[in-house]
């Protein structure tokens, strides 16, 4: 006698959708393919609230790293003891994001305790930037520059 379940493909995608929405909302994915590497890349990535995922390189929370960046999003992150991590803020950073503008974001968002930042550059104009940022925050605390 074997112990075989057999299961039909209409059951199966049922039950995936529904882990789905249980799972819903934002939240950090970290990239299973680093797991056992040593000097593991500093990627993440972020899943938004429509389930897209977004690939982010990890960086420190610091000017000199906040004025390289360049057409990109970044988004500030907060991690509890527990080592989860959440999006404080989020904006994109384009020609006209000045110094001025990154120092008093930067500023902003250490304030309210972000501690790292990740920067998503797969986006390609800002439409696309935009839509990243409305899926991963809510409005109040988004900046566009």
């Amino acid at each position: 006698m074997t112990n075989k379940r057999i299961v039909s493909w209409s059951m199966a995608m049922r039950d995936f959708r529904n882990e789905r929405t249980r799972r819903a909302g934002v939240r950090e994915e970290r990239l299973r393919a680093t797991v056992g590497l040593r000097s593991a890349p500093a990627l993440s990535a972020w899943r938004g609230r429509s389930g897209r995922r977004y690939i982010v390189g990890v960086h420190a929370l610091v000017a000199a790293e906040v004025m390289d960046v360049t057409d990109a999003v970044i988004i500030a992150v907060r991690r509890d003891a527990a080592g989860a991590a959440s999006v404080i803020a989020t904006a994109t950073v384009g020609p006209l994001f000045g110094e001025e503008a990154r120092a008093a974001w930067l500023s902003r968002v250490q304030h309210l305790g972000a501690t790292e930042m990740h920067v998503h550059r797969l986006a390609y104009d800002e439409p696309e930037r935009r839509a990243l940022m409305d899926d991963l925050i809510q409005d109040e605390t988004r900046q566009a520059c």
